[in-house]
């Protein structure tokens, strides 16, 4: 009788505890002490863009120390230092993989961006890399005065711009513009810095803009039909 009373007295703590005294659900008495939790462990997945295998052509030299990486070819040269979540890895002779070095949500972010800039990098000095653009607009030209791109954007005065090293830019019919170079990330640069110069405008067009470049066009006001 005595034990049955302890049982009840148990079920009823229990329940008052964690239930509520208005609950009605019927609680097994268990220790504390007994009572713990499973934590499972979570591992990231593989970038499907980081797992990619790079290819080094037989005329670039890789020179790998550490996490400081440096590819020499025959358009110029290039180093990358890379951060403690990712190694890079010589697997084969003339192959470059990339891997986590650590199960972390930080890891999986720079494996497939640092397979990106090392194959960047690789393609750069072996192949090169080229930015088309275009100039649109009556009296918008340009033109090159030796390590100078001159622009005639409409404004005032001419636009110089010095052309950075390891870049080369090209004029044709005095409205095509070409920059080329190993440096995937400087030419880019360039070719934003002369195109913010003159964003191409949405009603008639005219500006500097890419030459893959698509520009939604807006009807003015005048051809607008009542």
């Amino acid at each position: 009788m005595a034990s049955s009373l302890n049982s009840s007295f148990q079920t009823s703590n229990l329940r008052t505890v964690f239930l509520g005294k208005k609950n009605e659900v019927c609680v097994s008495s268990v220790p504390v002490n007994r009572v713990g939790f499973l934590r499972k462990t979570v591992v990231c997945k593989e970038s499907r863009i980081g797992k990619q295998p790079i290819q080094v052509p037989s005329n670039v030299t890789i020179t790998l120390e550490g996490q400081f990486l440096k590819v020499k070819g025959p358009l110029g040269e290039l180093s990358q230092s890379y951060p403690r979540e990712v190694n890079v890895e010589k697997e084969e002779p003339g192959t470059l993989k990339v891997k986590k070095a650590m199960e972390t949500r930080r890891a999986n972010q720079m494996h497939g961006l640092f397979r990106t800039l090392t194959d960047n990098m690789v393609v750069g000095v072996s192949k090169g890399f080229e930015k088309k653009l275009q100039l649109i607009g009556v009296g918008y030209r340009a033109t090159l005065e030796g390590k100078d791109l001159v622009l005639n954007l409409g404004f005032s005065h001419p636009v110089r711009m010095a052309i950075p090293d390891g870049i080369k830019v090209k004029v044709e019919d005095n409205t095509r513009i070409t920059v080329s170079g190993y440096d995937k990330s400087a030419i880019g640069q360039f070719a934003a810095s002369v195109r913010r110069w003159r964003p191409p405008e949405p009603y008639k067009g005219k500006g500097v803009k890419y030459a893959d470049e698509i520009v939604r066009r807006k009807e003015g006001k005048a051809g607008k039909k009542k």
